[in-house]
């Protein structure tokens, strides 16, 4: 992004930001004519009450210049919303944000919602945040984006709605536009069955529309993306020098996944090329405009992918490993220790809670994984490991590697028990299981050892491997790598629940873009 790679490289993501700030200036981006609705109002993020203004008027349907080209005005009923995608509140039972995009700026922007397709009486209006990318910034030319979010409160538990985004001259009550109605179902009240999905590593093209597909099919209660969401910044090293970095990705990525997310809530971590630097010191401006998650973590102003949610009977927690990262420390130690403080927090909250059986976590960076690109993050296992052993959790999804790894049963860093296919882990008396699932759509990596998965077993006794510390990587050898698989797939999780002291279950299970059953196993706790 126009930073020399030597400085580059000892530049922090605040210390990039506030490079890029400088060299794109207002007053430079004057000079140069390059001036935008997002520079006049102060920044290249806005949102609330002052972004819709700003998107609302005249002179914010396209970039204007130094020249003062005459304002652009489009008609509302020529431009359609895409790009829609659904996010729990912090209360999934009666609170979900329903996101769009629109390609221009467009007039009182809004979201019809009824329990039934011919009644949309209800009409809340909604918020749009302008995004704005000047050329230089990466690979593209000047680059505004409009994306409109509407929260909604107060729902029924247990209760399938159906909504229409629209605005100005885009009306999706009207008969002609019917079709552009999604649904979402609220969380039930109780313990009841559900299933959930999980991958890491999406990115824009076949493999992602594929696995997709695939996932619409499992038909998940929601979705967890454990980062690196759309390679927006294919580099992904967190530096200013990633000149590969194109704002429009987004626009490409999220009518990909609109099949999905716009009936499914997508409940994404940040990953290492989710950090985009022009936008804000924590690199996270960018996504602060594209999703509404839950605002309950510990800092919402570094740490804005933090949160956790209660579905039926299993807490989800989503962290940022940016935070504790030694392989790409752009972000390293930014929440100054809150996070982990957090954590703890929560899962001591959870494994008193009454109503919660499961303890999910999932975020980027690897515990736990050989592969030969990144392998495990030590970061992750100085600061996190201790506590998910502490308060056994029963499952750990990551992404980061673009594969298909799962783990057996591990404390202290070593195999408690094998956990074969088809296998059941304890975790009250065992240890932890964790699962690399970051091959849902981008290139795929390599292991050290053959392949190992369901109808193609084939048992080593070690894995050679590395995992990355504050002072470089260390080679290790492992024996906890049960299963592998390189290929393009995700994770599907069946919840079923109990009555009190009889056996819960995770019934956890790799799905490759085939179709194929890659790998499965149980993770078993006695019900509350």
């Amino acid at each position: 992004m126009g930073v020399p790679e030597k400085l580059a490289g000892r530049m922090t993501m605040a210390e990039q930001h506030e490079y890029l700030r400088t060299r794109f200036s207002r007053r430079t981006m004057i000079r140069g004519g390059a001036v935008t609705v997002g520079t006049v109002v102060g920044g290249a993020f806005v949102s609330g009450a002052t972004a819709q203004a700003a998107a609302t008027a005249p002179a914010t349907a396209a970039a204007t210049s130094a020249a003062h080209r005459p304002a652009e005005t489009v008609d509302g009923a020529l431009v359609a919303p895409f790009g829609r995608h659904l996010a729990w509140g912090n209360d999934p039972r009666t609170e979900v944000t329903v996101s769009w995009q629109v390609p221009v700026a467009v007039k009182r922007p809004f979201i019809r919602i009824g329990a039934h397709p011919w009644d949309l009486s209800r009409k809340i209006h909604a918020e749009v945040r302008t995004l704005y990318t000047p050329a230089g910034v990466g690979a593209s030319g000047d680059h505004t984006q409009y994306y409109v979010h509407a929260r909604l409160t107060r729902l029924r538990p247990g209760q399938t709605y159906y909504y229409g985004v629209g605005h100005q001259g885009f009306d999706p009550a009207a008969p002609h536009l019917l079709g552009t109605l999604g649904t979402f179902t609220t969380a039930p009240a109780g313990k009841k069955p559900f299933t959930f999905t999980a991958f890491g590593d999406e990115g824009v093209g076949y493999h992602g529309l594929a696995n997709n597909a695939l996932i619409l099919g499992q038909n998940p209660a929601f979705h967890l993306h454990a980062g690196d969401i759309a390679y927006g910044d294919p580099s992904g090293a967190g530096k200013t020098a990633d000149t590969g970095f194109d704002s429009r990705t987004w626009d490409q990525f999220l009518h990909q996944t609109e099949s999905v997310a716009k009936q499914v809530p997508w409940m994404p971590a940040y990953g290492n090329h989710d950090m985009e630097a022009w936008y804000s010191p924590n690199g996270y401006g960018g996504e602060e405009a594209r999703w509404t998650l839950p605002d309950n973590g510990p800092d919402r102003r570094n740490l804005p992918g933090v949160y956790s949610f209660v579905y039926g009977n299993t807490a989800v927690i989503s962290l940022d490993a940016n935070d504790i990262s030694y392989e790409i420390p752009a972000n390293l130690g930014i929440s100054g220790g809150t996070q982990t403080k957090w954590l703890e927090a929560q899962l001591k909250k959870y494994r008193a809670a009454k109503d919660v059986d499961f303890v999910v976590v999932f975020f980027h960076h690897c515990a736990y994984c050989t592969s030969t690109a990144h392998a495990s993050e030590g970061g992750v296992r100085q600061e996190w490991v201790p506590l998910f052993e502490k308060y056994t959790v029963d499952l750990v999804i990551n992404g980061h590697n673009h594969q298909y790894e799962r783990t057996d049963v591990i404390k202290g860093d070593k195999v408690v028990k094998k956990l074969p296919i088809g296998g059941t882990a304890y975790p009250e008396t065992e240890g932890v299981v964790y699962v690399t699932a970051g091959a849902a759509g981008r290139s795929l990596y390599a292991f050290t050892a053959p392949d190992s998965y369901e109808g193609h077993e084939h048992e080593v006794e070690s894995v050679a491997s590395f995992v990355n510390l504050k002072d470089g990587k260390r080679d290790e050898s492992v024996t906890w790598s049960r299963v592998r698989y390189l290929d393009y797939s995700f994770l599907r999780v069946d919840v079923t629940p109990a009555p009190k002291g009889h056996t819960a279950k995770l019934t956890v299970s790799g799905i490759a873009e085939t179709g194929k059953r890659i790998d499965h196993f149980t993770v078993a706790r006695r019900a509350k």
